[in-house]
């Protein structure tokens, strides 16, 4: 009998199983089709030189000065 349960538990789960892989939903295909978009718009990585005109910026305006006072004791 408790295999008979068992048989007809696990044959339930199967078929459950594969009846959610088998039908896609318009909001997995939305966001399958969003998310081939993002990488395209993803900000490219920064060249050595142009962190260093960054930091020379941020030398000359003092912005660099402000941070290292804000931080200080950190």
């Amino acid at each position: 009998m408790k295999v008979t349960m068992l048989a007809l538990a696990l044959a339930a789960c199967a078929m459950t199983g594969s009846a959610y892989a088998a039908n896609p939903t318009a909001n997995s295909i939305a966001d399958t089709h969003a998310a081939s978009f993002d990488s395209q718009n993803a900000p490219h990585a920064k060249t050595r030189a142009e962190v260093r005109q960054e930091l020379v910026r941020a030398e000359k305006d003092g912005q660099l000065a402000a941070l290292n006072k804000f931080y200080q004791g950190s």
